[in-house]
């Protein structure tokens, strides 16, 4: 039936961005952790890297918590007796919540290409070919950064944002 159609639907939506969120933020944590920073690093790079890193996960982490947070909920919904329309309990309850996972993981993401620049930077900091190696890992990573703002979170964004957002069939009754 519908509401419980309805409630898969969005089960699975949430799943993809908690699961996604996780995996990225677990990817910015290994790299603070494992990474071996120089002693000659340059002080300005290694707080820039620090934060950038910070922020990361820490945007990842808003979005995946927000996510399973809304999953429990909505899987704690009743789909037989219906006391509020699933529609309705999603409008109130967990619309703006879904809509700040979405933008966190959003904004998220170009921090973690922004990361991935400064990872080799910091990596190749005291290799004689650093300056090489550091600007095509940056620019690999400024390629798909422009690539994601010109077309996946253009072409997607706010449509995902937007709560009236659906695909419909309009031959279908």
């Amino acid at each position: 039936d519908a509401p419980r159609r309805f409630v898969d639907e969005k089960a699975q939506q949430l799943k993809a961005v908690s699961h996604q969120s996780a995996l990225i933020a677990g990817f910015s944590m290994v790299v603070l952790v494992e990474i071996q920073i120089p002693t000659s690093l340059n002080p300005v790079l290694l707080v820039t890297f620090g934060v950038t890193t910070a922020l990361a996960i820490s945007l990842m982490l808003v979005a995946m918590l927000n996510a399973t947070y809304i999953l429990v909920a909505i899987l704690r919904y009743d789909c037989v007796t219906r006391e509020t329309p699933f529609v309705d309990f999603w409008r109130k309850r967990c619309e703006s919540d879904w809509q700040l996972a979405l933008r966190s993981f959003g904004f998220g993401i170009p921090l973690f290409l922004a990361v991935l620049a400064q990872v080799a930077w910091v990596t190749f900091w005291e290799h004689p070919a650093r300056n090489y190696a550091a600007a095509l890992v940056t620019a690999i990573a400024i390629i798909t950064l422009l690539f994601w703002y010109a077309h996946t979170d253009r072409k997607w964004g706010n449509f995902l944002l937007s709560p009236q957002a659906k695909l419909s069939n309009p031959t279908a009754r």
